[in-house]
């Protein structure tokens, strides 16, 4: 399958409220609350230059979509959660955005995160003394991205990717990086680019799907 630059629709922070704004009247409320919070992080990221705030907030925005205060399996992990919901996202994804937006940043942004050792969970837990085989595992997760690519197992592919975010997210929100740090520029640069162009696809296909059960939001808004 041959995907250009000129398939991936560019979906901007002002395009996804416009959107959401037609659905106000027979829409789920804790929806638009849930996709409004959402776009206001987009907006915030479009807004700076920053590498690590961008990185963040985006990551805001991605908490804000698939946080569900109605699930309380204390058994399902949080990467469990959202991979289930990229999951879902994927099979309603009839236009293929995903596979497109994965297809032409392999790559770039997306092979190098997945090629990075320091966004690789295990490599850390080895570290920190764990007995784990994480060089064995870690070219086996890079031989998985290549196989998923190849025979379109989108899904499969955004959990590996979402677990390299998921590292660099916990680096930089628990302390374990410095802001503007030189030694981890790459894969905050890599994660950044990599959320910035998938958070606008997984908004808009919320809204499209709006009457899909999201779950219900984190600290609803209480009208006094």
């Amino acid at each position: 399958m041959k995907v250009t630059e000129q398939h991936i629709q560019i979906i901007t922070s002002t395009s996804l409220k416009t959107k959401l704004k037609e659905l106000h009247s027979n829409a789920n409320e804790n929806d638009i609350i849930r996709l409004h919070r959402a776009i206001s992080w987009v907006k915030c990221a479009e807004e700076t230059n920053n590498t690590d705030l961008k990185f963040i907030t985006l990551w805001i925005a991605f908490n804000a979509c698939y946080a569900d205060n109605d699930n309380h399996d204390m058994s399902l992990t949080e990467k469990k959660r959202f991979k289930d919901f990229i999951s879902r996202l994927v099979m309603l994804d009839k236009e293929e955005r995903f596979f497109k937006l994965l297809w032409f940043k392999f790559s770039g942004p997306v092979r190098l995160l997945i090629d990075n050792k320091y966004a690789y969970k295990q490599f850390w837990d080895a570290q920190r003394g764990e007995k784990v085989d994480w060089e064995r595992l870690f070219k086996q997760s890079k031989i998985d991205s290549r196989n998923y690519l190849a025979h379109q197992q989108v899904a499969e592919l955004l959990g590996l990717v979402l677990d390299r975010l998921y590292t660099v997210r916990n680096q930089l929100i628990h302390g374990g990086a410095t802001y503007k740090s030189k030694l981890n520029r790459s894969q905050v640069k890599d994660a950044s680019q990599i959320l910035e162009s998938l958070m606008p696809i997984i908004i808009d296909n919320m809204i499209t799907n709006i009457n899909e059960d999201w779950g219900v939001i984190n600290y609803p808004v209480i009208k006094c």
